[in-house]
């Protein structure tokens, strides 16, 4: 009987790790099952699932130029039922897409902002710009105020408030 990846085999469970279980093939040949490939639910501690001498199907996953075997129990057992993790999807979409194709809502822009007072288009960019920064200043202005009003007090020890 010939090793080739992706073929299922007999095996016998011949040695326990922490992190898996070698299983004999026949014909002088050894493979390792690691512990995340025994079954599809989460495993604490392989012992409590495998034991030397079980007779086990294994799927050959891999062999390495070395000559090390990887094998795989629950991926053959779930060849036999169903189709194996490869072939189910990574990704589902959930959220539908708009008109553009795209997945994100467009950036705010501000020519698309609504425009609440009638100027002139060259006097209106000149003001609006001055307006918006008097008023940046001033509020900035103000928080800086209160805030080291608010803190001033609570830099001491043990001494009253300061002033």
């Amino acid at each position: 009987m010939s090793i080739e990846v992706g073929n299922i085999l007999p095996g016998k469970i011949t040695g326990i790790t922490n992190f898996g279980a070698f299983v004999d093939l026949g014909n002088r040949k050894t493979g390792l099952v690691h512990i995340s490939e025994v079954s599809n639910s989460y495993i604490k501690d392989i012992k409590d699932v495998l034991t030397v001498g079980d007779e086990v199907q294994v799927k050959v996953m891999e062999i390495a130029g070395d000559g090390k075997v990887s094998l795989s129990i629950r991926r053959a057992s779930s060849d036999s039922s169903e189709e194996t993790i490869e072939d189910k999807p990574k990704f589902q979409k959930s959220a539908p897409r708009n008109q553009e194709g795209q997945g994100f809502k467009k950036p705010y822009s501000a020519k698309s902002a609504p425009s609440f007072e009638k100027k002139s288009p060259s006097q209106a960019k000149v003001n609006d710009f001055d307006a918006m920064m008097s008023s940046f200043l001033k509020d900035s202005e103000d928080r800086l105020t209160s805030l080291k009003r608010n803190t001033e007090g609570k830099r001491g020890g043990r001494g009253g408030r300061r002033s």
